[in-house]
């Protein structure tokens, strides 16, 4: 019989209190937030023994059903970067924002929101205060920013900060991103984008006790196969089947116009997953 591991979720304080009163519609505006579609409040290990905190930006598609930070194809390739520092399981993910943004000016406009702010600092403080994480890594600008306004806002928190090792990488999107608001060709934006990760890596490796044998090596100028490490089963809540893990684009926006599109989620199966007869 296969033993399945599971996150086991918010029983314990203080994270049970935070996920009882976490703010709604008066603090996330509906027309900058999709707050229809739940707020998702992290990923890994909330039981003291993170070494790395990331901090992401919102959910998407993959994250408003799996209820889980950066299970995409972002969470695979920031997977494959701790992978690198030989981190498997020390980690705990949270997001600047609890509900996926809608539209991307509304990220800057609200990352100093007072209740958006006083909330999100709270998850701060318990992961990162009389805690054993030695590294952050905060994937774009708004989640250095939003990193910078915990770190600058009480002595307490200023004092931890200088106990840990801030590697402000590109987003692991950032070259699509790029390459569509810019007009350059991906695999230039890709290159710029692994050669930052790549210049964070040594510094990263020396502020992190590694689980297993580390191989901080640099990245290519392109996405490499083991590049991208699939979620560990354990990070996801019981029972979520194995393709949710997967790199497979298996959830996408859907719709005739922006509302339907709002609205919909359309998941698939992804087809080496699908186990069942055909004719």
């Amino acid at each position: 019989m296969v033993v399945h591991r599971s996150c086991p979720g918010y029983g314990d304080e203080p994270f049970a209190a935070l996920v009882a009163d976490y703010p709604g519609a008066e603090a996330y505006p509906a027309g900058d937030f999709r707050i229809e579609w739940g707020p998702v409040f992290h990923r890994g290990r909330l039981d003291g023994s993170a070494r790395v905190l990331v901090i992401g930006q919102d959910p998407a598609t993959h994250e408003a059903i799996s209820r889980r930070v950066l299970v995409g194809e972002a969470g695979q390739r920031v997977q494959g970067l701790l992978a690198r520092l030989g981190i498997t399981h020390s980690y705990v993910m949270l997001n600047v924002y609890l509900y996926s943004v809608f539209g991307q000016s509304a990220g800057y406009r609200h990352v100093k929101d007072p209740a958006i702010v006083a909330y999100r600092h709270r998850w701060f403080d318990a992961v990162l205060l009389d805690s054993g994480v030695t590294a952050v890594i905060a994937l774009g600008t708004l989640a250095k920013r939003a990193f910078g306004v915990w770190e600058d806002s009480s002595p307490e928190r200023s004092g931890r900060a200088e106990g840990i090792h801030l590697a402000a990488i590109r987003h692991p999107t950032y070259a699509e991103g790029s390459a569509r608001a810019s007009g350059q060709p991906l695999e230039d934006t890709t290159a710029a984008q692994l050669a930052d990760w790549s210049g964070h890596l040594p510094a990263l490796a020396a502020a992190v006790l590694p689980e297993v044998t580390p191989n901080p090596k640099p990245y290519g100028e392109s996405w490499a196969e083991q590049d991208l490490v699939g979620i560990p089963e354990q990070d996801l809540p019981p029972g979520a089947p194995a393709w949710w893990r997967a790199v497979d684009a298996w959830a996408v926006r859907d719709g005739a116009d922006a509302q339907e599109k709002r609205s919909t989620i359309r998941v698939t199966v992804p087809k080496g997953a699908r186990s069942w007869p055909t004719l």
